[in-house]
Order: C-alpha cells, then sequence, then structure tokens
C-alpha cells in the first residue's frame, strides 16, 4: 500500500493524539526517545514523506511498546497476587 504525504501526516497526526490519550488516561509516560529523536511532527509538513514515515514507524512502536511492558507488568502483578 502506498499511502500519499497528506495521508501519512494525517496518520502522524492521530498517532500522536493516541500517545497523548494514553498519557493522560495511564500512569504512564510513553518511551518516544527514538521518535523525538527524529524531530518531525505532525505539524512538520515542510518534512518528506519519507521523514513523516519514519516518525510514524518510530512513534508507533514507542506506543506499542510502552502498552507492551504495561501488560507484562500487570500480568507479572496478576500471578504474583494468585
Amino acid at each position: 500500500m502506498h499511502m500519499k504525504k497528506q495521508e501519512l501526516i494525517h496518520l502522524h497526526g492521530l498517532l500522536a493524539e493516541v500517545g497523548n490519550y494514553y498519557e493522560r488516561v495511564s500512569t504512564r509516560e510513553l518511551e518516544l526517545s527514538e521518535y523525538e529523536s527524529k524531530g518531525v511532527r505532525p505539524t512538520s509538513i515542510h518534512k518528506s514523506k519519507t521523514d513523516h514515515k519514519s516518525a510514524v514507524f518510530a512513534l508507533a512502536k514507542g506506543i506499542t511498546g510502552t502498552m507492551d511492558e504495561a501488560e507484562s507488568a500487570e500480568e507479572t502483578v496478576t500471578a504474583k497476587a494468585d
């Protein structure tokens, strides 16, 4: 599937909102050092399609990685409580 730059920017913005929401409703801060090092935000419309694609993947990785860690921690706590 090939996305247009505008579609990638839109996806980037949506993922950023998901990340913000997750941080608000959970007690965890997302690990986004890889994403932040890219220096590309959804509002960086002057950046290339490739830059946004890389940022989207890094942001998604940061979100899912933090969620995986949270799930593993919950499973550990639950197992110790049983």
